[in-house]
């Protein structure tokens, strides 16, 4: 049997993984592939690195301290933000604080290196195309995949630009099939299970449209496993429609609730499996 953990998109609802992670690694269900698109490339990269609960500690940490003075992600006063849209015309945030923060976790780490086998996902803006990133820096790919339009700068990989995964597969149930897993743990935000609100506003249409295209593909996928391949999408808490507004999309504050409530729900489905 082939375990894959598949990590999806979500922005800092990905906090909601390390508690499934948790619950996963107390029972010794380890993986033997990794696949992450966009925030799950980053607690992916860490578990690709460290199957092991001490992972789940870093993760956890990483997570706490995402907004702390001098540490956040998404960095720097209002003031700068609308002064980097304005001079950029691309993006609000520097990659710089993400990308410091990875690098205190991962350093120069490769591909090759990691305990276990690890792929990601990003959107390659030069080819249209989804672009899977399994060799060479794990850096480098996380940054690719984790670019979220209109938030961060699209990344330089070699030759190409890259912008978020979750635009082309958030959600890569079938690339862990394709690549032989027979039983996967598919990790996501819980937005998939969600009905989604009519939108009445511009800026709404297009997060809706997103969504549409998002689930089609993830609910296709799960369709079309093959015979012989199981998915296990583990059960989310605590996430509503009310996370997947803008002003939630930097709320760091109920990352340690979110942890726990989805290791208890994580805990409770795995068990029942036994």
């Amino acid at each position: 049997m082939t375990t894959a953990y598949v990590l999806g998109g979500g922005g800092v609802l990905g906090a909601v993984e390390v508690g499934m992670l948790r619950a996963l690694l107390e029972r010794d269900l380890r993986p033997d592939l990794v696949l992450g698109t966009s925030i799950g490339a980053v607690n992916g990269a860490l578990v690709a690195q460290d199957p092991s609960l001490t992972v789940v500690e870093r993760l956890t940490e990483l997570w706490r301290t995402a907004n702390d003075p001098g540490r956040e992600v998404y960095g720097g006063r209002p003031l700068e933000a609308v002064r980097r849209a304005v001079t950029t015309g691309t993006h609000v945030y520097s990659s710089e604080p993400l990308e410091r923060r990875l690098r205190e976790e991962l350093g120069a780490t490769t591909f090759e290196e990691l305990a276990v086998p690890f792929q990601v996902c990003a959107s390659s803006i030069e080819r249209a195309a989804e672009h899977w990133f399994d060799s060479g820096p794990v850096v480098e790919a996380v940054m690719a995949s984790a670019a979220v339009p209109g938030l961060l700068p699209p990344a330089r990989v070699g030759k190409e630009h890259y912008l978020d995964g979750g635009i082309v597969n958030s959600i890569p149930l079938g690339r862990a099939a394709r690549l032989g897993a027979t039983r996967i743990f598919v990790l996501q935000v819980g937005r998939s299970d969600r009905p989604l609100p009519v939108p009445r506003r511009p800026w709404e249409v297009a997060r809706v449209s997103f969504e549409i295209a998002r689930r089609h593909r993830f609910h296709r996928e799960l369709e079309e496993l093959p015979d012989g391949v199981v998915a296990h999408v583990l059960p989310v808490a605590g996430t509503s429609e009310r996370d997947d507004r803008l002003r939630s999309a930097f709320d760091f504050s109920t990352v340690q609730q979110r942890i726990e409530a989805n290791h208890r729900a994580a805990a409770a489905y795995l068990d029942g499996l036994e």
